[in-house]
């Protein structure tokens, strides 16, 4: 039998209101011994709380969800408590009297997954929704918890399945009237059904941005500006600023939000050869960080004595900044631009380019459908599978085997087949309570 479960829905801290929610065969029992008569369904009704001894616990606002028709597909209810820790904690204490069970994370959604309330797609859009900080993120997530991922794997599934009935019709009715050429009956729905495949899993890496972050480093040679930059484009001390070279030695990340996008943009250690050890290693970690980033912008220091030019060979799309613009002149600058991080015009200028830039990188006519590594990796398996399948010297049994296989790595997308460690893990990153 299925544990009755709760969890506070709300973060801890002193709040308006908090939310408990309960979830199991035996949520309407637990009610009723809090507070008698239940309301009813669906319909939010004022009630005394009170523990197994009979002491009050809370006036609160009480809705009674029975299932199917509830987030889990259980029968459910949720207690809107006045958002006092001490109360939160009170109604915590009689309901584990009463037997209940304290829900694990992610466990409220995994019941709705398992009832079919919700698919595996879905589900980590609710977790993505949970964690979305920026209108990008948020449009993004609830694209898919609205299954636009779901509705379009089972369009695919159902070309698979037309396919799949070409080559099992060869293998199956051999002396029948069925072209022996069957790879070329099969291919108007493979070759499409493959170009579309093939652009969701590229989109995988724009989606996988969006909730990650675009990340920007900051590159070039102790004193060049690096760390006042980072402050100046954060509106906070975030990083050290002195004028002895070799200050920053590790990474220092910053978010931001950029044209509704959010933005990792990271401090590095400056650029040189030095015997200092730590400073060798942050000098490392710089150089690896600004190759992984999504944009480089380098800034050489234009107060300096000589010709120096950069620690490093800037890409074709990298930034180049001629820093310092405010303390000498650099109406000549070789380089870059002519650049000061304490000039307001200046760093105006900078925001829009960058804003530009990550729209360029992660906008679109609509979010990708697919936004998560695993969904990459799956559509890569089913391409692989069916360009196999669509190769015109097969052998249609053979054909018909790489079709199922490409099917199955698809229904892994919304969790219709999958391991248990899959389900786990994807799970696990829910808050409790959700």
């Amino acid at each position: 039998m299925t544990d009755t479960i709760f969890a506070a829905a709300t973060a801890p801290g002193r709040a308006a209101v908090a939310v408990v929610r309960l979830s199991g065969p035996k949520a309407a029992d637990a009610l009723r011994r809090l507070c008698g008569r239940p309301p009813a369904p669906r319909r939010a009704s004022v009630r005394r709380l009170r523990d197994a001894g009979g002491a009050l616990l809370d006036e609160a606002l009480v809705l009674w969800l029975p299932g199917p028709a509830s987030y889990t597909g259980e029968d459910s209810v949720e207690l809107h408590l006045h958002g006092g820790p001490a109360v939160v904690a009170g109604v915590l204490d009689a309901l584990s009297a009463l037997g209940l069970r304290l829900g694990e994370p992610g466990e409220f959604t995994r019941r709705a997954f398992e009832n079919g309330r919700l698919d595996l797609a879905q589900a980590e859009g609710v977790a993505d929704l949970i964690e979305a900080e920026t209108e990008a993120q948020r449009r993004q997530a609830l694209d898919q918890v609205g299954g636009r991922l779901s509705g379009a794997q089972a369009r695919w599934r159902e070309a698979l399945i037309e396919a799949l009935a070409v080559f099992e019709a060869a293998v199956d009715f051999p002396d029948e009237e069925i072209p022996a050429d069957v790879a070329s009956r099969a291919a108007p729905i493979l070759s499409p059904l493959i170009t579309e495949l093939r652009a969701a899993a590229a989109e995988t890496e724009r989606g996988e941005r969006v909730r990650s972050g675009y990340r920007i480093a900051l590159m070039g040679a102790p004193n060049a500006g690096k760390s006042t930059l980072l402050n100046a484009l954060a509106r906070r001390e975030a990083a050290i600023v002195t004028a002895t070279a070799g200050t920053t030695r590790d990474i220092i990340e910053v978010p931001l939000v950029l044209a509704g996008y959010k933005v990792i943009l990271a401090d590095t250690a400056g650029l040189r050869e030095t015997a200092d050890e730590i400073e060798a290693e942050g000098v490392r970690r710089a150089q690896a960080w600004g190759a992984e980033a999504d944009l480089r912008i380098w800034l050489k220091d234009g107060a300096a004595e000589g010709e120096e030019g950069l620690p490093g060979r800037p890409g074709a799309q990298d930034l180049v900044l001629v820093t310092k613009r405010d303390l000498v002149d650099l109406t000549s600058t070789g380089e870059g631009r002519a650049f000061s991080a304490k000039l307001a015009e200046d760093l105006v200028w900078l925001e829009e380019t960058l804003a530009g830039r990550v729209s360029t990188a992660l906008g679109g006519a609509e979010p990708p459908a697919a936004t998560r590594l695993r969904h990459r990796d799956l559509l890569a398996e089913a391409v692989a599978r069916l360009e196999r399948a669509a190769a015109s010297d097969i052998e249609p049994e053979l054909a018909a085997e790489d079709v199922r296989l490409a099917a199955r790595a698809l229904d892994r997308i919304t969790g219709r087949i999958g391991s248990e460690d899959v389900l786990d893990r994807v799970f696990a990153s829910f808050c409790i309570g959700k």
